[in-house]
């Protein structure tokens, strides 16, 4: 008895010094830890009452997740994902309106219907290939370099089921071909063809990276920031911009419908936003931001190279949050593992 008592005491001692009276405030994000540490730790300093906490996913596992917990929510905010899922879970009514003071700073399709949501950052999707294996003029230039005979079997590509990244790439090649021949047979083709080029479908970010760098891949299509960041740290990617135009995703944020701490949610989406956050994600972080207003010489040099330099291309995305949802089970159901040339097993 004497040795419980001194257990139970021991526990209720820990658990007082260890307690936090700070609100939690709980936001899914894919954003990765580079950036949510680095915001998680300046937000806090601004409102040391509250306790960030956040959860790394896909674009799609957080969408998701919210669908499920819809009825009772357990995040605050989601950060981070492409504008077209932020779209389907406006529509799914995952999100509170919320007007940020910056608003106004932001272009006019970066913002969604009734203040659900508001662009944070703008995301380019970029070729990537393993520079110790690959010279910079021998890796590919365009989308159409990824189906050479030279890359086949040579290809990884982040699973497009989960992935944000990867949903408005396969949406802009399905919708480039709908613009050309009025029907998506031309864009399925393609990714057909880059079916049998790809080796293998990696489950996240951070594998498919470590993949390429140990080359058991050599080419890859991947998000900017990500690379960028890993190159800082010492991996060897390199990347190109594709020559007739990359996707910019207009990645999103907003206020989850049902938040338990409604007004640190709003702070933390006031914040994401603001001049201060945008420099210091931009700088420490490889992200554009998506506000109109910041003076080019305020950026750090390698985003003003890549204002100067990227193609943007021309992507319909209200279509693509319209149709996306539709084009990607078709193309799990009809294309994955099943392109052009691969071998298949039994009859």
């Amino acid at each position: 008895m004497r040795l419980l008592a001194r257990v139970t005491l021991l526990v209720l001692l820990t658990s007082a010094c260890t307690g936090d009276s700070r609100t939690p405030l709980v936001i899914y994000s894919p954003h990765g830890r580079d950036l949510l540490t680095l915001l998680e730790r300046r937000f806090e300093r601004l409102h040391p009452d509250v306790d960030v906490r956040w959860l790394d996913m896909g674009s799609q596992e957080v969408y998701d997740r919210l669908r499920s917990e819809r009825a009772n929510a357990q995040a605050d905010v989601w950060f981070g994902g492409p504008a077209t899922i932020f779209a389907r879970g406006a529509h799914d009514s995952l999100l509170e309106p919320f007007r940020p003071t910056w608003a106004g700073a932001i272009g006019p399709h970066g913002r969604g219907p009734g203040d659900r949501y508001f662009a944070a950052y703008e995301t380019p999707a970029v070729i990537v290939y393993a520079e110790q294996a690959v010279k910079p003029e021998e890796a590919p230039r365009d989308w159409d370099d990824l189906l050479d005979p030279r890359w086949k079997g040579k290809v990884l590509i982040r699973d497009p089921l989960a992935s944000g990244t990867m949903r408005a790439v396969w949406g802009m090649i399905i919708e480039r071909g709908l613009k050309h021949t009025g029907d998506t047979a031309a864009g399925f083709q393609w990714l057909r063809r880059l079916d049998a080029q790809t080796k293998e479908y990696v489950l996240n970010g951070p594998l498919l990276d470590q993949k390429i760098v140990r080359q058991e891949g050599l080419v890859t299509i991947w998000d900017l920031p990500d690379i960028l960041l890993n190159r800082r740290d010492g991996l060897q990617l390199g990347y190109v911009f594709p020559k007739s135009g990359t996707p910019v995703i207009e990645d999103a944020i907003g206020v989850v419908r049902g938040a338990r701490h409604r007004a640190q949610a709003d702070a933390f989406v006031e914040y994401v936003g603001s001049v201060e956050a945008q420099l210091l994600a931009t700088r420490e972080a490889y992200r554009l931001p998506a506000r109109l207003d910041l003076p080019l010489d305020s950026l750090p040099p390698w985003a003003r190279e890549v204002r100067r330099v990227m193609k943007v291309a021309d992507v319909d995305w209200d279509v693509l949050a319209e149709r996306g949802a539709e084009w990607m089970r078709y193309w799990d159901e009809n294309v994955r593992g099943k392109g052009e040339g691969r071998e298949r097993a039994g009859p």
